[in-house]
C-alpha cells in the first residue's frame, strides 16, 4: 500500500490518482472483490472527486466504504473526445476476464493500516532548547555552568534548567500550547546534550530525574503533553561503551556497538581532524552506533521504554532518524508503544519522510519542507500563489491521511535561522507565515521565543537566550491564532480545499472543512489590495488584518467562517 491506495480502518479504503492537469473532464474508479467466485468480477462505479490541482497535475481521490478486504480496481478517464480505461499501466477500450490484469490492494491488513495517536492530531507545540530557555520563573541567568558526573565534565552555556521549564508552564499554557517538545536532556559532555554520556540521567547543569518527574507531572497537570528528544544515532566520546573500546580495543566487549571503527580507536584532539571512527557528519565527539548489533538494539530499546514507564512521557523525537536502519526503527516502536500505545514518535527527516511513515517506524516526521515552502513565498517572496500551491499539494498528497494530521510544521528549530530574520525582521510577512503555520493541516510548532520577536542567522544567535524582559512583540498574535485553531475543529482535522492560487497573483486561498463547519483563509501576500467576492463577504469573520469593506489591504488577511 502506498500513498495513493490505502486503508482508513479495516472498512474503508481510499484511492488515488494523479493525472496531467486539466487532462479530463470526469474520473470514475471501479472496484470489485478480487476473490469473488464469479468470472468476470462485478465492479461497482464511483466518481471520483478532483482533490487538488497544480500547474502540472490533478490528483483525483475516491473513499470507498463498507469495502472488500481484498481489491482489485481501474480507472476510466474521460475527456472531451473519448473514455479510455487505465489499468495494468496502460489505456484500454474494454475490460477483461482476467482479474490480474487490473490495479490490486491484496488485502486491507489491519496491521498494515496507519494509526497515530489521536491527542496528537489536536497538538500545537512549543519546542524548548533546554539550556536558551530559563533558570527560573521569567528569568534566565546566561551563566555558564560545569559539572561532574562520574568523573567527566559536563557543560552548560546560558544556564537554562528543567526547574526553569517548570516555573514557566504557566507561561506556556497562556500561549495556548498543549505540547512540548524538549532538546536532549541527558548526561552529554557540551551545552546542547548531543554528545550523550548517560541515557538514564538527567544531565546535573539541567537537574535532576527527580526534577524532570516534577515537570512531566505539572505538565500532565495543565492539560500539556511532553515529548523528548532520543538521539541514538551516536552518542558522546566519553559514552562508557565507547571508553571501553578505546582502552581495550579490538578486545572491548562492546566493540560491535560502534559503526566503522579502525583499531586502535583513537580520539583526536584536534576538532578539526577526521576520526577513524564513524561519527555523526565528522563530529569526533560523537561516533555512530552500531543498531544491527542485538545488544545495542536491546540497550536503546530499553532506554526508550525506561522514560515512558517511569516519567510517563508522551513522545519522541528522534534524532537523525534517517540515518539508523529500519529493523532498529521497528523494533523501537513495537517496544514503546507496548509501554504506552499514546506515545507519538516523531523521526527528523529533512527529505521526504514517506518511507518512514508507512505504519512500521514512526507517527511523524518534522516537516522541513514546510519550512522551505514558506520561506519561498512569504520570506523571500520568489514564488507566486500557483507555484506556492504545487508546492503544498506535494506536501498534502505524498502521505496518508491519517499523517497528514500529525505532520510536525515547522518554521523555526534549533537546526536553522530564525524565520522571522529570514523575512528580513518583517513582522508582516511572518505573521502571515504564522497564521498559515496555525491553520494548515498538521501539527504547528513554535520556537521558543518565536512570541517575542527573536531573530538570529547563526546558531549562537537563533539559540541565544529567552528574553523574558523584551516586548513580547507577536504574544497577542499567537496567542489569537493558537485560541483560534483550537476553537475550531475544522482547522485542526478538517479537510484542506485550495480555492484561489493563480500564476502571478500572490493571493492565496483555502479551506479548512469539517462536517459542516467551513473555514475560508484568505492571505494576500501582495502589497495591493484585493477584493473578496460577494459570498466570501457574507461569511462571518473570525480574525482579519487589513480587512475593510470587503477588501483586504496589502500584506494583510480574513479567516471567515462561511
Amino acid at each position: 500500500m502506498s500513498q495513493y491506495a490505502f486503508g482508513l480502518d479495516e472498512k474503508t479504503v481510499v484511492i488515488r490518482l494523479r493525472t496531467a492537469a486539466g487532462d479530463l473532464q470526469c474520473c470514475n474508479l471501479y472496484y470489485g472483490d478480487r476473490a469473488c467466485r464469479k468470472t468476470p468480477v462485478e465492479f461497482t462505479k464511483i466518481e471520483m472527486r478532483r482533490l487538488y490541482t497544480t500547474e502540472d497535475f490533478d490528483f483525483y481521490e475516491a473513499i470507498i466504504e463498507n469495502c472488500y478486504k481484498r481489491l482489485c480496481y481501474y480507472f476510466e478517464l474521460i475527456d472531451e473526445k473519448e473514455s479510455l480505461l487505465f489499468y495494468g499501466d496502460q489505456f484500454e477500450h474494454e475490460t477483461v476476464d482476467d482479474r490480474s490484469e487490473y490495479f490490486q490492494l491484496p488485502f486491507n491488513h489491519r496491521a498494515d493500516i496507519v494509526s497515530v495517536p489521536e491527542w496528537a492530531k489536536h497538538a500545537v507545540f512549543y519546542n524548548i532548547f533546554p539550556d536558551s530557555f530559563a533558570t527560573g520563573k521569567r528569568f534566565i541567568s546566561g551563566k555558564s555552568t560545569e559539572k561532574e558526573w562520574n568523573g567527566e565534565i559536563t557543560r552548560g552555556l546560558l544556564g537554562g534548567t528543567i526547574k526553569g521549564i517548570t516555573e514557566n508552564i504557566d507561561y506556556i499554557k497562556g500561549l495556548g500550547a498543549n505540547a512540548i517538545y524538549i532538546n536532549p536532556i541527558f548526561v552529554a559532555g557540551e551545552y546542547h546534550k548531543y554528545d550523550l554520556l548517560d541515557y538514564y540521567h538527567i544531565d546535573p547543569c539541567l537537574g535532576t530525574n527527580e526534577d524532570f518527574a516534577e515537570l512531566v507531572a505539572k505538565c500532565h497537570n495543565e492539560g500539556i503533553r511532553v515529548v523528548i528528544d532520543g538521539v541514538f544515532n551516536h552518542c558522546g566520546w566519553r559514552f562508557f561503551a565507547f571508553d571501553d573500546v578505546v582502552r581495550n580495543g579490538e578486545k572491548s566487549r562492546y566493540r560491535d556497538w560502534f559503526y566503522g571503527l579502525k583499531f586502535p580507536v583513537i580520539r583526536p584532539d584536534d576538532p578539526e581532524a577526521y576520526p577513524n571512527y564513524e561519527c555523526f557528519g565528522y563530529e569526533r565527539l560523537m561516533p555512530k552506533l552500531n543498531m544491527e548489533n542485538p545488544e545495542t538494539k536491546e540497550y536503546f530499546c530499553n532506554v526508550g521504554k525506561y522514560w515512558i514507564e517511569n516519567f510517563h512521557i508522551d513522545g519522541w523525537r528522534l534524532d537523525v532518524a534517517s540515518e539508523i536502519n529500519d529493523e532498529f526503527w521497528r523494533e523501537f516502536r513495537n517496544t514503546v508503544k507496548k509501554a504506552n500505545p499514546e506515545v507519538l514518535l516523531i523521526g527528523e527527516i529533512w527529505e521526504s519522510a514517506n518511507h518512514w511513515l508507512d505504519g512500521t517506524m514512526f507517527d511523524s516526521s518534522m516537516n522541513y519542507d514546510f519550512r522551505r515552502h514558506c520561506k519561498r513565498f512569504f520570506a523571500e517572496e520568489k514564488d507566486d500563489a500557483a507555484r506556492f500551491n504545487e508546492r503544498v499539494v506535494n506536501m498534502l498528497t505524498r502521505y496518508r491521511s491519517q499523517t497528514i494530521k500529525v505532520q510536525l510544521n515547522v518554521l523555526d528549530s534549533h537546526d536553522v535561522s530564525r524565520f522571522l530574520s529570514v523575512c528580513g525582521e518583517s513582522i508582516e510577512n511572518y505573521k502571515l507565515a504564522l497564521l498559515f503555520q496555525m491553520t494548515f493541516p498538521g501539527m504547528p510548532m513554535l520556537f521558543y521565543g518565536d512570541e517575542c520577536g527573536l531573530t538570529g542567522i547563526i546558531e549562537k544567535d537563533y539559540r541565544r537566550p529567552m528574553q523574558w524582559n523584551k516586548k513580547m512583540l507577536l504574544t497577542d498574535y499567537i496567542k489569537t491564532l493558537i485560541s483560534l485553531r483550537i476553537s475550531h475543529e475544522a482547522l485542526q482535522v478538517g479537510n484542506f480545499e485550495v480555492v484561489a492560487a493563480k500564476q502571478n497573483s500572490r493571493v492565496y486561498k483555502y479551506r479548512r472543512c469539517l462536517k459542516k463547519e467551513n473555514i475560508l483563509v484568505v492571505i494576500n501576500m501582495d502589497n495591493n489590495m484585493v477584493s473578496l467576492n460577494s459570498s466570501e463577504m457574507n461569511g462571518t469573520v473570525l480574525l482579519s488584518e487589513k480587512l475593510l469593506d470587503g477588501k483586504i489591504g496589502g500584506k494583510g488577511f480574513a479567516v471567515i467562517s462561511e
